[in-house]
């Protein structure tokens, strides 16, 4: 073997390792363990619309946090539409609705399903890179949500809630503790992406913060850290 070629071995090799040790939570770990999810849990969400009919500024304008909830269902384009504004794919096949330090990516996003046409209740993972659903846990868990939020009636009564949940380790690896700011300043952006998609939608939406963390995992089935629930409906 020449010296060139073992000049670019090296360098391949070299290339993996640093690829493994920054992003081998993204890349190596959990990207396969949501792709490898049987095939006869996964959902897959219709495609999102990228033009409304309400504009970014009047959406800004009429945002509002929102507590009370019609009883009716929310159809699965909806669901679709607010958890791509998450963390839905939107170019070169990775980077996101949401801007993320180093492109790192540590947030997770659940779905605790309750009243969703087509849908059947349960506990989904959104997988952004399939844009599609990946049946967790079978069961409406929104009471159970509702429990251990200090029993908040929003939790309770909106027909779904979007869970944000963070594994630190993906982005304090490279950052170090700092790394943890980052990961709720973009769960910060999550947050006003959603409250802006459903306005968007004509749907009424809270961010919570007030939960036990604990009790969210367990009825998650999550390893990841819990942020926010967000309970997302139709205004009253």
């Amino acid at each position: 073997m020449t010296m060139k070629k073992i000049n670019k071995y090296f360098l391949i090799l070299i290339i993996v390792m640093l690829g493994e040790l920054l992003f081998g939570e993204y890349f190596f770990e959990d990207r396969e363990t949501v792709l490898a999810g049987n095939i006869e849990e996964e959902i897959n969400l219709s495609p999102v619309k990228t033009v409304g009919k309400l504009s970014v500024e009047e959406a800004i304008s009429k945002r509002r946090s929102i507590r009370g909830y019609k009883n009716g269902p929310l159809s699965l384009g909806e669901v679709s539409q607010l958890l791509w504004s998450a963390q839905g794919i939107t170019a070169n096949r990775r980077l996101r609705t949401v801007p993320s330090a180093g492109a790192l990516y540590p947030l997770e996003i659940y779905l605790a399903a309750g009243k969703v046409k087509d849908l059947k209740s349960g506990i989904y993972r959104y997988n952004p890179e399939r844009h599609s659903l990946i049946k967790v846990v079978d069961g409406d868990k929104r009471f159970d949500l509702f429990s251990c939020s200090f029993s908040q009636s929003s939790v309770k009564n909106a027909p779904i809630s979007v869970v944000i949940c963070a594994q630190y380790e993906r982005t304090t690896g490279k950052y170090g503790e700092r790394g943890k700011r980052y990961v709720h300043m973009e769960a910060g952006h999550v947050g006003q992406n959603i409250y802006l998609q459903a306005k968007s939608l004509n749907l009424a939406t809270v961010v919570i913060g007030a939960f036990s963390d604990e009790d969210v995992k367990k009825i998650l089935n999550a390893k990841e850290a819990p942020l926010y629930i967000i309970p997302i409906g139709r205004g009253k």
